[in-house]
């Protein structure tokens, strides 16, 4: 029995296991059945139906014998359980179905489990034994304890294979003690399926037509049944029960004979033979709409049924006792239909008799009142009938609450305890959702550890959609104040598992576990140990969202609660008065704040408290707290950002999210728009004063900058806070001034550029404080580049001061240039120049500088294209900024690739790659869609195609060995950039920069690099078959085809078992998966693909080192093999299927010796015997032909050949030998040579 979790948790110990202190409780006299031993020990015998008159009568009332065993054994007990039988693979069980060849399939892989269960695990979907039910006959005997006439059950037979769709020899049915039922032969072949609706009777007025087509109200219907069932109760009784026979989808037909003259399990055997032979489907599976909703009118009718027959008809023993026996019956049976659809009958009809029972007890408490009211009224003011009418009254209520209690306590002992374990979990779930209803309900009845026990052992159950029926069913229970005393020893039984479940690889399923906890927590928050609450607050960090979140509201619930009192005395060191989630944040200070705040931003309102975080990073501490140290002062800010950008977004952090972009409701952009309004009204005026505080601390200030970004930037304006935002935008000036760290630098760019924004009537102000900032930073870089050329042309040496002034000031340009239009700063040459520097090798720079001047001289081309298109929509002239532009790029792509083939530092040639890559996109063959543009389109040649594949060659496609010596974050690191290598490489072909066949070079590692680089190359595959499936096709050959040339270098014989040909084929069939299933659209690529394959296994036909040999190629066509059966059948007459190698290594021959040389009279032959099993070479002349062509020859292998016979004169014999020579022609053992006469000395 696999519970198939895969936590972690769940390595330590089975969670299957129950506490060790259960085995104190246990007396040693006796052997408890369920949790320390095989549950096999307690299957009851099998039952029998009971007469339809004695259904509920009961030695002892189930209710109470079970309500006094409120004790630990009471969860250590075997339930009263026969184990679920095997399902039919015939026609009556069509669903287990099984691809390929013996049993199988999902039903029985539901049905296998683990033959040697460990002590502690909850009672398991079983399968019936014949050898079994011997041994379950004697326990019985010892262990009496159903109390109720026993149901037939129905047992299978099954002998044969069992293959296909149920196929094999015919399975018997048989009742046991009763005699064999076969069921006919089947039929061959299979006809095709029909709609389930035209299978089944249409009889439009049996009450499963109208029910399912819903054309009439269902009270309505119930009503007229209700008036036919008053008329004939025989005759209504029929139609309800064709109802639910109907419902299960069998096509039978039970007339008033089979029900006058038949028991219950014949009609049920009778129907078993009318389902269709081929179809395992059945109303309450059938997918679409019409059936989702007849499932719903099948409950709503069960249930309004019993309500609209509650005060009179449920109780004439007639009705309820046959329905419940059909009921009970079907549920048994080894159809699965019949079984499913029984047991949601049976469980709604449980519920409405709960319902019943609530009504009538509220009336027998109204009507008690009222009998005592009356009966406390003085002699003379008493009314004597009234008094007897009261106590009739009574005493009816008392005998229908009795009656209502039977039924259901024989309903759950029939069923339900039969049913809660089916191998079918579908069934299993109905039981566990309805259970948790009359335990809501009804909980005076059902509230019980007898009853509760059922949930707690299925909360194991290794299909995630029952466990999680199982902790719905609790919720509810837990969240009642009055019911937790009920509770209690549930609770300390069962809370390890229940916690162990916030760990489920079901989300629903942990996400419900979770909120159980919580309800434990509120109600028995004694009984949750420090340890199971780490479990739960880990899950904050979860990747999935609805498990984080339901964790943050545990968090909620057990450490973040407001506490006015503990901060009634608390003051800043200036006596202003803190907030109360004061001591809440400070607790909060942890790492990976976007995770946390996403968990908790929905659920707690700390989270938006701006002022609590400002005043706890502005306000001075007071003299009873202490201060923040660094860490958390650092954590705090963090935690603050998150929350500002997920407050004013909405969004999710990267890793949490959907996986595609929901749109959100108006109800949640209102609220994000509020958000967004209240944090910038606080932080205009807090920002400045934060940034002023932290200004010298790079990681502080790289995340305050960031929170500009998510202002609603109209409030500068509207609410006057220019003066704000004139000392935020100094205060980003001195930032740039000050700092160098490149996440600061680059963070104010990004906010500048936000700022900057021409909607916004800000922008004037925030152009002007741009302009003067960026006209800073050229200044300071020119002042900085003068002097240091300055030193070098008088041939000193720059001394670090020097050279960093120059490193940072080209950095900052760099940055801006990315965000900002710096063209009029009219500083590109001069970054150019520093380039050509380095080519020239004319005057030194650091590696630092040549590398942000390529990235700026990039920015600057972009920043120029843009001014061109913008130009363009003006309709200015743009013929000479085009014509500088194009030599711009000219000039800078040539130096650029000088770099990547010539340059030895690979900081340069790592940029200068990137750059390249870029450009060829922006300046790609789109252009031309406008004509202005079409001259600066840059068309990359073959010198250039051959650097870019070099380089990716050489610094992508590299083993791990050589670079050991770095860390795992280096390597990670390390990693991240060879991706992103390879990912600019791939847009060049995705965008048809570059032609398909340059991606060979790639595809040929896709199995080498797949865990690197896999879903890379997956994707250039698939976008390349977009762009020309042929020529993909071609692409893929040629990769193979460059493998096998690299497996035959220096002339080394490959070997089929080696593992770099087994990789080879590998990627063979890899490739042949990406074609995926359509033979008929990939025709043309595949045919190509082989077409390329056979002419390079064929080319060159001679083999240069072994004359005799066949061609050195020829080995290739095992692995076009891979491919063959993506080949249509006509299309494998046209592409001959490649011949396999003979044990000699040589191929079969296609043409016969005559046609292959006509002139082979007077030619010498070198000719193979086989001699004693050694090989014997023999030269001969060829004297004469006769008879061309019609002379058969058997080979040694019982191939016949149409050969003709030769004269053959060898060199070592004085006769003349007449010989077929086409048998060893086509092995490959003759080989013809010159002319005899070229021969002679």
């Amino acid at each position: 029995y696999q519970m198939n979790y895969n936590q972690p948790s769940y390595d330590q110990q089975s969670p299957h296991h129950i506490p060790q202190e259960s085995h104190q409780l246990i007396p040693q006299n006796e052997q408890p059945i369920y949790g320390h031993s095989d549950f096999t020990q307690a299957q009851s015998s099998p039952p029998n139906f009971p007469a339809q008159s004695q259904v509920y009568e009961q030695t002892q009332n189930f209710i109470e014998n079970n309500a006094t065993n409120t004790n630990w054994r009471i969860y250590n007990s075997a339930p009263a359980a026969q184990p679920v039988e095997e399902e039919i693979p015939q026609n009556t069980e069509t669903e287990m179905e099984v691809e390929g060849g013996g049993g199988g399939g999902v039903e029985q892989e539901e049905m296998e489990q683990d033959a040697e269960s460990e002590p502690g695990e909850p009672p398991e979907e079983e399968e019936d034994d014949d050898d079994e039910e011997e041994e379950e006959e004697e326990r019985e005997e010892e262990h009496q304890q159903q109390q109720y006439e026993p149901i037939p059950r129905l047992t299978i037979s099954i002998r044969g294979r069992g293959r296909g769709r149920g196929r094999g020899r015919i399975a018997t049915i048989k009742k046991i003690g009763d005699q064999i039922v076969g069921e006919p032969p089947r039929k061959r072949g299979r006809p095709g399926r029909k709609p389930l609706s035209e299978l089944l009777a249409e009889d439009e007025s049996s009450l499963y037509y109208i029910v399912r087509n819903g054309g009439v109200s269902l009270p309505q219907v119930i009503d007229d049944w209700i008036d036919s069932y008053k008329e004939n109760k025989d005759s209504a009784l029929l139609q309800l029960m064709q109802f639910f026979i109907n419902a299960a989808g069998c096509k039978g037909k039970i007339s008033s004979n089979m029900q006058a003259t038949m028991e219950h399990a014949e009609i049920i055997r009778r129907m078993t033979e009318e389902f269709d032979e081929e179809s395992g489907e059945y109303p309450l599976i059938q997918t679409g709409q019409q059936w989702k909703k007849f499932r719903s009118s099948f409950c709503d009718f069960v249930q309004m049924l019993v309500k609209q027959c509650q005060y009179s008809i449920i109780y004439d023993q007639y009705l309820m006792d046959n329905v419940i026996s059909l009921l009970t019956g079907l549920s048994d049976s080894q159809v699965r239909a019949f079984r499913h659809t029984a047991t949601l009958a049976a469980m709604k009809l449980m519920t409405a008799l709960v319902d019943v029972a609530l009504t009538v007890s509220v009336n027998l408490d109204n009507t008690q009142r009222q009998y005592e009211s009356e009966r406390q009224k003085s002699r003379e003011r008493r009314a004597a009938d009234r008094l007897d009418s009261l106590m009739a009254k009574r005493q009816e209520l008392e005998e229908n609450m009795d009656e209502i209690k039977n039924m259901l306590t024989y309903m759950f002992k029939s069923v339900f305890v039969h049913r809660y374990r089916d191998t079918l979990p579908e069934i299993r779930s109905i039981c566990m959702a309805e259970i948790g209803c009359w335990m809501k309900k009804f909980h005076q009845n059902f509230l019980d550890d007898s009853y509760l026990k059922y949930i707690g052992w299925t909360l194991h159950d290794k299909v995630g959609d029952v466990r999680l029926k199982c902790l719905q069913a609790l919720q509810p229970l837990y969240a009642s104040e009055e019911l937790k005393g009920k509770l209690e020893l549930f609770t300390s039984k069962f809370k390890d598992r229940i916690v162990a479940m916030t760990l489920d690889k079901e989300y629903d399923v942990a996400v419900q576990a979770v909120r159980l906890v919580i309800s434990i927590l509120k109600y028995h928050r004694d009984i949750l140990t420090d340890k199971d609450c780490e479990h739960v607050y880990e899950l904050v960090y979860s990747s999935h969202r609805a498990v984080a979140q339901a964790a943050g509201e545990f968090l909620n619930e057990r450490l973040f609660i407001p506490d006015e009192e503990a901060v009634a005395n608390l003051r800043t060191k200036r006596g202003k008065k803190r907030k109360s989630n004061t001591p809440l944040i400070r607790d909060l200070l942890h790492e990976h704040g976007s995770y946390l705040v996403d968990s908790l931003i929905d659920s707690n309102p700390m989270m938006r408290d701006w002022e609590c975080m400002t005043d706890l990073l502005l306000e001075e501490p007071g003299p009873q707290e202490e201060p923040l140290d660094d860490r958390q002062e650092t954590s705090l800010i963090e935690i603050l950002v998150c929350c500002v950008k997920q407050a004013a977004t909405g969004d999710p952090p990267v890793g949490r999210g959907p996986t595609r972009k929901l749109t959100i409701s108006a109800k949640e952009s209102k609220q994000v728009s509020e958000d967004k309004t209240k944090l910038t009204e606080h932080l205009i005026p807090t920002l400045p004063q934060l940034l002023h505080k932290y200004i010298a601390d790079p990681e502080k200030v790289a995340n305050l900058l960031v929170i500009p970004q998510y202002f609603e930037l109209e409030i500068y304006t509207n609410s006057r806070q220019e003066k704000n935002l004139d000392q935020l935008l100094k205060l980003i000036k001195d930032v740039i001034d000050k700092q160098n760290d490149t996440e600061v630098l680059e963070t104010a760019a990004k906010t500048l550029e936000v700022l900057c924004n021409e909607d916004f009537a800000i922008y004037s102000r925030c152009d002007i404080a741009r302009s003067s900032l960026l006209d800073m930073i050229v200044s300071k870089y020119k002042e900085a580049h003068d002097e240091y050329i300055t030193l070098i042309d008088g041939e000193e040496e720059p001394d670090e001061d020097e050279t960093f002034a120059l490193i940072s000031s080209v950095k900052k340009v760099s940055i801006f240039y990315s965000c900002h239009n710096m063209g009029s700063c009219n500083v590109w040459d001069s970054l150019y120049k520093n380039i050509t520097y380095i080519i020239d090798a004319s005057k030194p720079l650091p590696e630092e500088v040549t590398k942000y001047s390529i990235s700026s001289c990039f920015f600057g081309i972009l920043w120029e294209l843009h001014q061109v298109e913008d130009l363009m929509e003006k309709r200015a002239s743009t013929h000479d900024a085009i014509e500088a532009l194009r030599t711009r790029v000219q000039l800078f792509l040539d130096a650029c690739k000088n770099l990547l083939a010539n340059s030895e530092n690979s900081i340069f040639r790592e940029e200068a790659y990137l750059t390249i890559c870029d450009l060829l996109i922006v300046f790609s063959r789109q252009l031309k869609t406008k004509e202005a543009l079409a001259p600066l389109v840059y068309e990359p040649d073959k010198d250039l195609q051959h650097s870019l594949n070099n380089f990716i060659q050489n610094y992508v496609f590299i083993e791990d060995t050589e670079i050991e010596e770095q860390n795992e974050h280096e390597k990670i690191e390390e990693l991240h950039k060879r991706r992103n290598f390879l990912a600019t490489f791939c847009k060049l072909i995705v965008y048809n920069v570059l032609p398909t066949k340059v991606a060979a070079d790639v595809f040929k590692h896709y199995v080498r690099y797949y865990d690197d680089y896999g879903d890379i190359i997956k994707a250039t595959l698939g976008k390349a078959r977009e762009i020309n499936k042929v020529n993909c096709a071609r692409t893929m050959a040629l990769a193979l085809t460059m493998i096998f040339r690299d497996l035959q270098k220096d002339g080394a014989k490959i070997q089929k078992s080696s593992d770099d040909f087994l990789s080879l084929k590998e990627l063979a069939k890899r490739f042949a998966l990406s074609f995926g299933l359509d033979a008929v659209k990939n025709r043309e690529a595949v045919t190509a693909l082989h077409r390329e394959g056979i002419l390079f296994s064929v080319s060159p036909l001679e083999n240069p080192n072994d004359p005799t040999g066949p061609p050195p190629n020829l080995l290739f066509l095992e692995i076009l093999t891979e491919f063959t059966n993506k080949l249509l059948k006509q299309d494998k007459r046209v592409v001959p299927p490649p011949e396999e190698p003979r044990e000699t290594g040589r191929p079969k021959r296609r043409r016969r010796l005559e046609q292959s040389y006509p002139d082979v009279i007077g030619r010498m032959i070198r000719h193979k015997w086989y001699i004693d099993g050694e090989n014997v070479y023999c030269t001969g002349e060829v004297l004469g032909i006769s008879a061309p062509g019609t002379v058969p020859e058997e080979s040694e292998d019982g191939t016949t050949y149409a050969g003709t016979c030769y004269d053959v004169q060898y060199d070592d014999e004085d006769f003349v030998r007449h010989l077929i020579l086409e048998g060893d022609w086509q092995r490959g053992d003759i080989q013809v040579l010159g002319r005899a006469s070229e021969h002679i000395p």
